[in-house]
């Protein structure tokens, strides 16, 4: 008892200077009281007490009930709290993703001394002087890439500035329309439904324009700030002939009127940057931050309702106050099937909330069935999604492909469930594979036929695949890749074998270059230390001695990590055709 009454907080207690008005209304109550009758105006105040009956003890309870109930008002609305609940973390301001123009037309020199100069300037400004709020990079030239996701560390995004080049992009062009696609991507994959898209470019067109009028519509909006001038500049393309770069306007103004953003060119001081809005984070709707929780107070001023319902009943005429009583009395039985399915003081979100809690739970213990049920009847694609993949462990492979189906149907961009889809459609189609091999198969051989048995390895494989199951405000699992057939021991006794020789001329050509690399800085090589280097063993100074050569061959590339980020991610593109 005295652990909840340190604990009591009030989460509105401005409403607790309405107890200060509680004096003022007892006098005024007793003012009323003397002056109600007019008796008073034609008998002498002497003769008074003899002739009116005093308020009695009936009037007494009533003014007392009344006090009472103002009280319990008052504490109601000021949100009388003892507990803290686990809640999701939400963002209120609107997040940022800047996409940087990084094609050849950036050289142009129209901007002193360069475009790409006076756009990292821009942006290292942007960063610093934004007033909080989640930011995010994308660099664009023929294609758009991540530089940094949304974060709330601006400086982690300022350290790739001067990585920032036309020479990072792994080809040319101009895609304005892939770079809003991405940065739409990333704010989704965030949990964000409202946001900001800077573009820094020169010209857009006709594509761009659709593809920032789309981003408008799902909520976010596009900006753009030019960069060069109307006159241009040449530079030199990446094909190595000379063009003109300019700056087309029109053509930015257009974006940002589709985008419902603003248009600014680059200007030297901020006021390019207020005028577009960026450097103060909009206020956007309440957004998830992926599974984040924190503790929040829960009102339990809800409590005293019923109280003050029960004092509000004796203002009626007698009998009301008995047959209210009974009338609560009978609302539990009346409610009790809706009260089994619900549960009291639920809303239909919590419900759910609830159902997806325990289908998540009887996930990890294992209980399938229980997971497949408690997903049963949640109709988003978080609730389809956790079904596929408790269906997908049950070895129900056609049920668990329509279950992704939906949750695609929803949002077709879940990754996670495209993921998965294919894994199981692939277990499925094995297992298919193999029941037509089986009934092709003579009966009365008893080895062949074994892999279309529920529990097969294809089973197996779609089994493993599912990953665990998401909860609300939280991103969904990644999903675990197909296990790889198992070799033969005849092939994988060959393979380890081919794969030692390898390892053994590897090490072999290590050594050969550390013993020239030493021999060229006139230090001992390998066999031929001394001194302290005389305690280790001829693995610790090979190690050593390799790890030191290959240290000092890593060339000091600032861009070079983007760079073969940027073109490890085109290559798998280009393999999946997108």
């Amino acid at each position: 008892m005295m652990e909840s009454l340190t604990a009591l907080h009030f989460v509105r207690p401005g409403w607790l200077w309405l107890l200060l008005a509680l004096p003022a209304l007892w006098l005024l109550w007793r003012w009323r009281q003397r002056h109600q009758t007019g008796w008073r105006d034609v008998v002498d105040s002497h003769l008074l007490p003899h002739l009116l009956e005093q308020g009695g003890r009936a009037t007494r309870v009533a003014t007392w009930m009344g006090a009472l109930g103002f009280v319990l008002a008052v504490l109601a609305l000021a949100g009388p709290s003892w507990r803290q609940l686990e809640q999701p973390l939400w963002q209120s301001q609107a997040p940022l993703v800047i996409a940087v123009d990084l094609s050849s037309a950036m050289a142009a020199n129209d901007l002193q001394p360069s475009r790409l100069l006076q756009a990292r300037a821009k942006l290292a400004t942007l960063l610093r002087e934004r007033g909080g709020g989640q930011v995010a990079l994308v660099a664009f030239a023929g294609e758009a890439f991540t530089v940094a996701p949304l974060t709330d560390d601006v400086a982690n995004v300022a350290l790739f500035l001067d990585s920032l080049a036309p020479d990072v992009m792994p080809v040319d062009g101009h895609a304005v329309d892939k770079a809003i696609g991405l940065s739409v991507q990333l704010m989704r994959q965030a949990g964000f439904e409202q946001g900001d898209i800077l573009v820094f470019s020169d010209r857009a067109g006709r594509a761009d324009q659709a593809a920032a009028a789309a981003a408008f519509a799902q909520g976010f909006r596009v900006s753009a700030l030019g960069l060069g001038t109307a006159q241009g500049a040449p530079y030199r393309a990446r094909t190595g002939s000379i063009e003109q770069a300019r700056l087309d306007a029109g053509a930015l103004q257009a974006l940002a009127t589709a985008g419902g953003g603003a248009y600014r060119a680059l200007a030297r001081d901020q006021a390019d940057l207020r005028a577009l809005g960026v450097l103060t984070p909009a206020v956007a709707e309440a957004a998830s931050t992926r599974g984040a929780k924190g503790l929040s107070w829960q009102d339990e001023g809800y409590w005293l309702l019923p109280v003050l319902m029960l004092l509000a009943l004796f203002a009626f005429r007698r009998g009301g106050a008995l047959a209210a009583v009974v009338l609560c009395a009978m609302l539990p039985m009346a409610g009790s099937v809706q009260a089994a399915e619900r549960g009291w003081w639920q809303r239909a979100d919590q419900a759910q909330h609830r159902r997806i809690e325990a289908g998540a739970d009887a996930y990890r213990k294992g209980d399938y069935a229980a997971a497949v049920q408690a997903f049963d009847g949640i109709d988003t694609a978080t609730g389809h999604y956790n079904q596929g993949n408790a269906l997908a462990k049950q070895g129900r492979l056609d049920e668990a492909i329509a279950a992704y189906d939906r949750a695609l149907g929803m949002v077709p961009a879940m990754e996670d469930a495209i993921e998965n889809r294919k894994v199981v459609d692939a277990a499925r189609k094995r297992r298919q594979s193999a029941a037509g091999q089986n009934q092709g198969q003579s009966p009365d051989d008893p080895q062949k036929g074994q892999g279309s048995a529920p529990g097969s390895q294809s089973d197996a494989q779609a089994q493993s695949a599912a990953p665990q199951p998401s909860k609300p405000g939280q991103s969904d699992a990644q999903p675990a890749p197909e296990p790889p057939p198992r070799p033969e021991p005849a092939t994988a006794a060959a393979d380890a074998a081919e794969q030692q020789a390898a390892d053994a001329a590897q090490r072999q050509r290590m050594a050969e270059a550390v013993a020239g690399d030493a021999q060229q800085q006139g230090e001992p090589a390998a066999g031929q230390a001394a001194g302290e280097l005389a305690a280790e063993s001829a693995e610790q100074r090979e190690r050593r001695q390799a790890v030191d050569a290959w240290l000092r061959r890593v060339p000091d590339d600032p861009g070079g990590l983007l760079k073969a980020k940027f073109q490890l991610e085109y290559e798998r593109r280009q393999r999946e055709g997108r």
